[in-house]
Order: C-alpha cells, then structure tokens, then sequence
C-alpha cells in the first residue's frame, strides 16, 4: 500500500459508507467487511491513520466525510427496513450478504500475489480467528476499572477496522455489555450522570485510541507486508461468512426482535409496567409481554442480547433455496461490479502487481 493513496471519486467513497451504514444494521456484518469487499480498505486504513497522526491531508478528510455522509444516511432512512427485512425474510438477505462479501475475494486475492507458503497461512489465520471468534460465548462481566474500560474500548472499536468483528459482539465476549449499553441509556444518564461518564469517557478515549493504534499498525503492516497480510484479511473476509448461513431462524424469536427485546428489558431489567410498555409498542399486548417477562424474570440485558442472537438451522423448500441462490448472485455481481469501479475509480492499474 502506498503511503500517498491515489484520491477516491466522492461517489465510489459514498457508495463505500451506504453500505458500511447497511452492513452494521444487519447481525454479524461489520462496515469493514464491506469496504473490504469493493476494494476501499487500504484507502480506509491509510484516511483514518492520517487523521490519528494529525495528518489532515484533504484526499483523506474529503474520503471519510463522504463515507461518513453516507453511513449515516444508510443509517437513517434504511434502518427500519433493513432490521424488518432481516427479520421476516433473513435467507434471502443473508444469501445477499454472503454474496456482497464474497464478491470482494478476486480482488483480495489478486493483492495476495506472489502467493507463497506464508500467504496460505496467512489466510487460514484469518479464517480460523474469524472460526474462533464466532464461538466463543460471553463471559462473567469485567471489573469496570479504568484500564479495563479502556481496553474494553479498544476492542470493541476494532469493528471499526477489522472485517468481520461486530462491535456490540465484542462486548458480549467480553462480559462488558450490559455495563458499557447501560452506560448509554437516557435513563440511567439522567438518574446518574456521574457514574455513567465514569464509564462512558474511558471506553471513548480507549476506542479512539484503539483506532489510531489499529490503524497505523495495519497500515505499516499492509506497506512492509503485503501479501501475507492482504492474506490475513482474506481469511477473515472468508471466515466472516461462517456465521451467515441463510438458512437459520431465532432460538427465541421475542428477544430476536430488537423493539419486543427493548419492551422485555425495560419490565424484566428497569421494573416498568408490563402494561404502560406494551401500549408503546406496536402488535404486543400486555399480556404477552407479561408473559416474555416471567419467561426472561432474572436475566440482564447482555443475556437477553445474547438470547436474541441464538440461531438454528432449518430445511428450506425448493422456493426459498432457489431464491437464496438468486439473491446469492445478486450480492456477489454487485460487489464484484464495485469492486472493479473502485480500482478503476482510484486510477489503479489493473495489470497483474510484479512480484514483491
């Protein structure tokens, strides 16, 4: 990777941010696995470690403002349907997603060349952290010290940079959930302002810190290294995938739905009205809401978010297969066209790299 990186178009680096906004509204999609796909990584990595190093170059503040542009217009007027989308029909969305992920491999794996003995491990590395990640389970919460908020920070801002990590997952392995997201609440802001910035301020200084640790370190890495770590982030890119398979459906589907979980949380964790809740919220009465309530009675909200996320395979018709399949297509002709528009965009040649 060059230190100075040819500039990127406004519309390739808008494009690149709508769909970083899409992918972290979808379960187990990272905004990194995204603009790894269509060929904007580098670019990524490079923008945001110059900005860490006071580097104010006007190609990379011009980058991450149109990206930012974008997420948060993806953000805002997707969000509703994406999280209906994903909930009522996930095969098919899934089946997108696998295919926009997958899509980026080629180009991936063009940078990976010469492709040695290194590089092959350097790509089961990858896989097998993405493997690893995806099983492990949370753990009792931390102590909320300071150097452990900090830290907790630093690792749930990784979803920021490495492909395939969900931030809100982080802190599920981490135990740290249910503090961190509790920090966040009007409610408890308004009840304890003192108490939730003693959390909130260190996790925010350590996630920036993080940024610019990670950032930098991958860029170094990606300039003196090249091949076996374009490997490492092909192999998370594969492994990103092993956690989508389409043909899944919730364990428990009430606390799959983020707005019925919200309702369950604010009886079974805040004490509220089964009744004053329910009339908040659309389609659920209070009596089923009592009833998720004494089914959930005892359980936090990180045990409730990790409930939700509980997935089980089923057996699909020969409709809904075939559909998937479509929609896997779809996904992986959409990246792979933007991912050539992104090299093209960026004036990088499209020749075969000499060996380095």
């Amino acid at each position: 990777m060059d230190d100075q990186q040819p500039p990127v178009p406004n519309g390739r680096a808008l494009q690149g941010g709508i769909l970083m906004g899409l992918a972290n509204l979808v379960p187990g999609i990272s905004g990194g696995t995204m603009i790894l796909a269509i060929g904007l990584y580098e670019q990524f990595i490079a923008s945001v470690a110059d900005v860490s190093r006071l580097k104010f170059r006007r190609s990379s503040l011009q980058f991450l403002a149109v990206m930012a542009i974008g997420l948060a217009a993806a953000v805002l007027i997707f969000s509703g349907v994406a999280v209906l989308l994903v909930a009522e029909y996930r095969p098919v969305m899934y089946a997108l997603f696998i295919g926009m992920t997958l899509g980026g491999a080629p180009e991936l794996w063009r940078e990976c060349r010469p492709f040695r003995a290194g590089t092959c491990v350097a790509v089961m590395v990858g896989v097998a952290a993405m493997a690893a990640f995806a099983s492990v389970g949370g753990s009792a919460p931390l102590q909320a010290t300071v150097p452990v908020l900090l830290l907790v920070g630093a690792a749930g801002a990784s979803s920021m940079i490495l492909p395939g990590i969900s931030g809100s997952y982080v802190l599920l392995v981490l135990g740290m959930y249910d503090t961190v997201i509790g920090a966040l609440s009007v409610s408890r802001l308004q009840e304890s302002p003192a108490e939730s910035l003693s959390i909130i301020v260190p996790v925010v200084v350590g996630a920036v810190l993080g940024i610019a640790l990670l950032s930098n370190l991958l860029k170094a890495l990606l300039q003196r290294f090249a091949s076996p770590s374009h490997g490492v982030l092909l192999g998370l890119l594969l492994g990103s995938v092993l956690g989508l398979f389409p043909f899944q459906r919730p364990v428990h589907p009430e606390v799959a739905n983020r707005e019925t979980r919200k309702a369950i949380v604010s009886v079974v964790v805040e004490g509220e009205s089964a009744a004053q809740v329910a009339a908040g919220v659309k389609g659920l009465d209070a009596e089923t809401l009592g009833e998720f309530a004494a089914q959930w009675a005892g359980s936090s909200k990180g045990e409730l978010k990790r409930a939700g996320l509980r997935l089980e395979s089923f057996q699909p018709g020969l409709w809904e297969a075939g559909l998937a399949v479509f929609m896997f297509l779809l996904g992986l002709g959409l990246t792979r066209r933007l991912g050539r528009g992104s090299r093209d965009g960026a004036g990088r040649e499209l020749e075969p790299r000499a060996p380095r």
